[in-house]
């Protein structure tokens, strides 16, 4: 086997490049390609719409505003508990501090690292300390939420245009490949498409039955707020691995904050536990499936390489991401060892190496059966 240094060097410099536009357009491209799914979501509705009789630009332009029109539904009564709890937030501020001043002089007192600490001095200090940082953290939330409005904004642009110009994007595509191989790009193209449809929709219904769930749940435990909190950790879980953690976790710190009982923030953590248990176990198999069909180890490296990069726009986009590249790799013959390391090849050859060990023991088995009766 002939090792190309070359070819090595053009495949790392090209990975590399790569990775640097992902990093320098950043705020183009993240805004982009969660229009590109939220297009392929949306496409649906668009050609219902053009099947009336509406044209393309207001068939888009209605399916977009069909869509808010839907979040607004759901979110207005999540808005209500979100008013009360900034309207709560000095009381929770205080109760942070008062939680972290105890547990901080409990293990001073145990430990001994710090002589002659006590909590009032300690909570003094947390409080100056936040009074000062106040004014950079009111700054930075603002510039934050200047730049999620901005993307926000720039992602219903680019959906609005991707739905309006799909024929002309898809024909320009095409039309790079040879003529003898534009059916089987076209194919290509349809499949990248319906992964990404695929999985929007299975999230969403994940995120619709989750938070149901989760809010009713905490209503039954007396958790405020249920619908808020709920929904929240739903929302959270589309982060793999780690947003259904953080979702459990703000909610279990709340009740732990805000409740006199210990039970309370342990029925939170039981209740969650299962809850998990169930999405895990059957409703995300059963709705969302093998619709990604990326085995684990590629998950979790393009989850950490998304958070690397993008951040947590990173760690949503790049799982279905990963899967569609994994589709545009199965196309060609130098690419194919990629979507091999992508994909869940491994298990289904297993099984198949199960199924055939097992058609073989069946066989030696008849075969000593028949030597006995002989």
């Amino acid at each position: 086997m002939n090792l190309s240094f070359q070819k090595m060097f053009f495949a790392i410099a090209t990975t590399f490049a790569f990775f640097a536009i992902f990093v320098v357009a950043r705020s183009i491209l993240i805004p982009i390609s969660f229009a590109l799914l939220i297009s392929f979501i949306l496409l649906p509705f668009a050609n219902r719409f053009e099947k009336w009789g509406v044209s393309r630009m207001f068939a888009a332009l209605f399916a977009i505003l069909t869509t808010v029109l839907l979040l607004g539904g759901g979110i207005y009564p999540i808005s209500t508990q979100i008013v009360s709890i900034a309207g709560e937030f000095s009381n929770f501020q205080e109760k942070i501090i008062n939680v972290f001043a105890e547990a901080t002089t409990w293990i001073n007192s145990n430990m001994g690292i710090v002589p002659d600490l006590e909590k009032d001095e300690l909570m003094g200090q947390l409080k100056n300390w936040i009074s000062r940082s106040s004014g950079s953290l009111v700054q930075q939330t603002f510039s934050d939420s200047a730049s999620f409005l901005a993307g926000l904004i720039a992602t219903v642009i680019f959906t609005f245009l991707f739905l309006i110009y799909r024929e002309g994007f898809k024909q320009a595509i095409i039309l790079y490949f040879p003529e003898e191989k534009r059916e089987k790009a076209f194919k290509m193209l349809k499949s990248i498409q319906m992964v990404g449809q695929k999985y929007l929709v299975g999230v969403i219904l994940i995120v619709i039955i989750i938070g149901i769930i989760n809010s009713v749940a905490l209503l039954i435990i007396g958790i405020d707020y249920p619908f808020f909190f709920g929904f929240l950790a739903a929302i959270l879980a589309i982060i793999p691995y780690v947003g259904t953690t953080l979702g459990s976790t703000i909610v279990v710190l709340y009740a732990f904050m805000t409740y006199d009982s210990l039970w309370v923030p342990i029925a939170v953590t039981i209740t969650f536990w299962l809850i998990q248990v169930v999405e895990s176990n059957f409703l995300s198999p059963k709705i969302v499936g093998g619709t990604l069909k990326v085995n684990a180890l590629a998950a979790i490296i393009s989850i950490i390489v998304g958070a690397s990069i993008w951040g947590i726009a990173g760690m949503i986009l790049f799982l279905p991401i990963t899967a569609m590249l994994k589709v545009v790799c199965l196309e060609y013959e130098e690419l194919k060892p990629i979507a091999l390391f992508l994909g869940e090849q491994n298990i289904k050859d297993k099984r198949i190496e199960a199924k055939t060990l097992s058609k073989l023991g069946m066989k030696i088995k008849n075969w000593f059966s028949k030597k006995d009766i002989a």
